[in-house]
């Protein structure tokens, strides 16, 4: 297929891009490089742009006759976003708004969206499915639910296509070393615990021990960024097959401690570091995890790297080689 991938040279965007590559698509990779980078886009074209310019995509959908877009392109930081919330509703929301208008324009049948379990909020469950009413409690969640929703809507007025997959926490790397998270600023734990391995980070802290957990810090369901990846593939295929639309979760359906991933990074890398224990976040819940039944059934995905030694060990591997590449 003729694909368009917004933000392919960011970290969950290149990965997909890559697979999508070795399935034999033809793709096209939009990505303002903000936070991704040209290195990263292992094939396809790139066309560096920013989804606020419509005048570049009208002319990038004009150029060629896309059967599919994934769009990834977002800002994706929590506490950010509640500080500066109107650029998550600018670059999230309005820019996939101009995005879908070139869509209906150029009436591309199929879409896949990265979404985020985010939208669901707190809930009191700690095992969350699709169904579940949306609830976001900050300006990220609440501009990846207005984004679904515009996709939803519009489908139902025209013949888009969509599967939108939402994301719990996505870690890990390629396991050959080719890519992995190089995003600057990073906040995601298993990426903050590797860089403080290789000493680009004095120590980290931990933020709420009193949660009703099994040692009292949060619970998340951590997904390789490869399967996470080949769901994308999946989708695609999934669609062309003639699949309806459908929102999936995209996570192992079990979690890992904040404690044990720690613990797990630590004995992967044979470093003691740092760890600093203090308050809770606003608005961190103490489990999520994905029930990830319908991922299961209606693509036909099952995991590879289930596995949180897999998991640490790849991140681990990436984080030296880039601290390396970066130190020259």
């Amino acid at each position: 297929m003729k694909v368009l991938v917004t933000g392919g040279a960011g970290y969950i965007g290149s990965h997909v891009v890559r697979q999508l590559g070795e399935a034999g698509h033809d793709i096209v990779i939009f990505d303002n490089l903000s936070t991704g980078y040209r290195w990263a886009v292992t094939c396809g074209e790139l066309v560096v742009g920013d989804l606020a310019d419509e005048a570049t995509i009208e002319q990038v959908f004009a150029d060629h006759a896309f059967e599919a877009v994934l769009h990834f392109a977002a800002n994706i930081v929590v506490p950010e976003s509640v500080e500066n919330p109107l650029k998550y509703y600018s670059n999230n929301t309005r820019n996939t708004l101009n995005l879908l208008k070139a869509v209906e324009r150029h009436q591309v049948p199929r879409m896949v969206f990265s979404s985020t379990a985010a939208v669901y909020g707190m809930p009191e469950q700690t095992v969350l499915t699709e169904d579940l009413p949306l609830a976001p409690i900050n300006p990220y969640g609440a501009s990846k639910m207005m984004s679904e929703r515009m996709i939803m809507d519009l489908a139902a007025a025209s013949s888009l296509n969509y599967v939108i997959l939402r994301y719990f926490n996505v870690a890990g790397a390629n396991p050959d070393g080719l890519l992995g998270q190089a995003t600057p600023e990073a906040t995601h734990l298993i990426k903050v615990a590797c860089e403080c391995v290789t000493g680009k980070r004095d120590g980290m802290s931990i933020f709420g021990t009193d949660y009703d957990t099994r040692d009292g810090t949060c619970i998340r369901d951590y997904i390789h960024v490869e399967d996470l990846a080949k769901a994308h593939v999946m989708a695609l295929d999934y669609m062309a097959g003639g699949g309806e639309s459908r929102v999936l979760n995209c996570g192992y359906g079990r979690g890992f401690t904040v404690r044990e991933v720690i613990e797990m990074v630590k004995q992967e890398s044979g470093v003691d570091f740092s760890v600093t224990e203090t308050g809770r976040r606003p608005g961190d819940p103490g489990a999520l995890m994905a029930d990830n039944t319908r991922i299961r059934d209606v693509l036909g995905w099952e995991p590879s790297f289930d596995d949180l030694k897999t998991i640490v060990s790849t991140a681990l591997a990436w984080e030296k080689i880039w601290a390396e590449r970066q130190s020259h």
